[in-house]
């Protein structure tokens, strides 16, 4: 097994990227792996105070670009699991609490030295058989992301006791904070497009003391439970973290109808969200405390492009933000404002680029894009393609195909429209689709408008420009339209404490992942007062006579 260097946890640094080139090492260990893993049908239980539990009511987690192929038989929780699971959160955190923040720490970061060893190739072949991501996607998202989220996790965890201390004592007082967590558990509802986001959802607010009810999406069951294992194989206590597959209505029903329910830790659909702070609202009154809601969710992101710019830079931009895991991510590319000079220039290469794009199966590492997710995805998504072809302002310049006969595979699509305002304009796809409004060269300042006010959403996006003013300009109009901005660069991957990643408007509470004030939310501190000089008398000086 290759082994990474460990560097000193007081100082981490991003968790180096594999090439898995052709004949290195690395390679062939993920492609033995994958092979392994297919061989194989395991079951996945509940786990709960740190116990497998098989409820005998099962559904199958299949391989979305080989739909008939079964990973595992998972076992779903149903309403007496998600109450115990509740309870053993409740128990667990006095002890987790105890246990202190260098002995919480120490556990996190066995973790991602596991991640980064022996456990690696069996994350990342898990996520690219059951998420159907190439192996560069895995390995950024299922190894390093993850490794990064624990290990600089930590790192601030460590830093909050001398940051958030009183900056003034004055004589004979010694004023301190308490860096608490919720009293209370979380519960964390996790996506399928990032296994990284999927661990650290749940372990994050635990790294601060809390305790958490995991809900994994029912499309990556698979590689979750792998890394709910590899936390236990660290050495996580028993009810720290309690992995429950099944429905999302039902386990917050489960959570919110338990007084110690103290917050939300959310990615997922926009809609979703809402409906989700709805529900905790009403359950206030027997709630102990008011629970922190973090949610991060939809995105309809933007590249604007100047007239003056780099024109084949853009092009790469567009390519890989729009079609990288076939655009499955809350960050891709899904709308383009292109002056028409620079459409004029690129249009012909970008559609004959895209036209290069290899899909297929995960294990063929020459695949630029696999299959998306489930066929709810593959539906919605075509319906989208057939509704733009019938939209006599929208022409489909690029793909547009699909097939769901083995797997579920839709081309890459480019959409080019003459309403700024179309339905492929303005709605979350979630798919390897790009629709691009193409505007005349001397109106940039109405393509940021409309970009501003185009989606509801404001996660995403990026201005290419080579004239400093014109990226001033749009830093300016678009302030509040993303809430991680790219300058001459593709509006996705945000790497941890580089880029802490969330947005606002419908896009979430933009409370920044890999950063940390995600972390800070999920504390709430104690203000102490210790007096030394202890008052003797009640009077006070004014009240002495003359």
């Amino acid at each position: 097994m290759i082994r990474l260097p460990q560097y000193p946890m007081s100082q981490p640094v991003n968790e180096p990227i594999m090439g898995y080139a052709p004949g290195s090492p690395e390679r062939v260990e993920l492609q033995n792996e994958i092979d392994r893993q297919l061989a194989e049908i395991i079951e996945i239980p509940c786990v709960i105070n740190g116990e497998l539990v098989f409820t005998g009511n099962t559904v199958t987690q299949v391989v979305p670009h080989d739909h008939g192929h079964v990973l595992a038989n998972v076992h779903l929780a149903g309403r007496d699991e998600m109450e115990a699971a509740c309870e053993a959160a409740v128990n667990a955190q006095k002890k987790w609490i105890d246990l202190s923040l260098e002995g919480r720490c120490a556990v996190f970061e066995r973790c991602a030295n596991l991640l980064a060893g022996d456990w690696r190739m069996r994350v990342n072949a898990s996520t690219m058989l059951n998420q159907s991501k190439t192996a560069f996607q895995a390995e950024v998202d299922s190894a390093c992301e993850l490794i990064d989220f624990w290990r600089f996790n930590c790192h601030y965890a460590r830093g909050f006791h001398d940051d958030l201390q009183p900056l003034v004592s004055p004589p004979g007082v010694e004023n301190s904070t308490e860096i608490r967590p919720l009293e209370g558990f979380v519960l964390s509802i996790t996506p399928f497009n990032f296994t990284s986001i999927a661990a650290n959802l749940p372990s994050a607010p635990t790294i601060v003391g809390c305790t958490s009810v995991w809900k994994p999406s029912r499309n990556s069951y698979h590689s979750n439970y792998v890394l709910m294992q590899l936390m236990m194989e660290a050495g996580l206590p028993a009810g720290v973290i309690n992995f429950l597959p099944g429905s999302g209505a039902k386990i917050t029903e489960a959570a919110l109808s338990n007084p110690d329910f103290a917050g939300l830790h959310f990615t997922g659909s926009t809609s979703t969200f809402q409906g989700l702070w709805q529900e905790i609202s009403k359950a206030l009154p027997s709630l102990r405390s008011y629970p922190r809601i973090v949610g991060e969710t939809g995105g309809k992101d933007f590249v604007v492009a100047h007239p003056d710019c780099d024109r084949q830079g853009l092009l790469v931009a567009l390519l890989r933000g729009s079609f990288e895991y076939q655009g499955q991510k809350c960050s891709a590319a899904s709308r383009a404002y292109i002056p028409s000079s620079v459409w004029d220039s690129i249009g012909e290469d970008l559609c004959s680029e895209v036209g290069k794009i290899k899909m297929g199966d995960a294990r063929d590492f020459s695949n630029f894009m696999t299959a998306v997710i489930d066929q709810r995805a593959f539906d919605k998504i075509s319906g989208y393609i057939d509704r733009a072809r019938s939209d006599d302002s929208c022409e489909v310049v690029s793909g547009g195909g699909s097939d769901d006969s083995n797997g579920w595979f839709i081309e890459p699509t480019i959409i080019v429209t003459s309403n700024p305002v179309s339905e492929t304009m303005c709605e979350e796809i979630f798919g390897p689709v790009l629709t691009i409004y193409v505007y005349e060269d001397d109106d940039f300042e109405g393509a940021l408008r409309m970009c501003d006010t185009g989606s509801p959403y404001a996660l995403t996006g990026s201005i290419f420009a080579n004239n400093e003013e014109d990226i001033q300009r749009a830093f300016e109009t678009l302030r509040f339209a993303a809430g991680n901005f790219y300058i001459n660069d593709k509006p996705t991957g945000a790497v941890v404490a580089q880029q802490p990643f969330g947005g606002a408007r419908a896009s979430g509470t933009n409370d920044k992942a890999g950063g940390p004030l995600n972390l800070l939310r999920w504390t709430s501190p104690r203000s102490v007062k210790r007096t030394l000089d202890i008052p003797q008398d009640w009077r006070y000086p004014f009240m002495q006579s003359e």
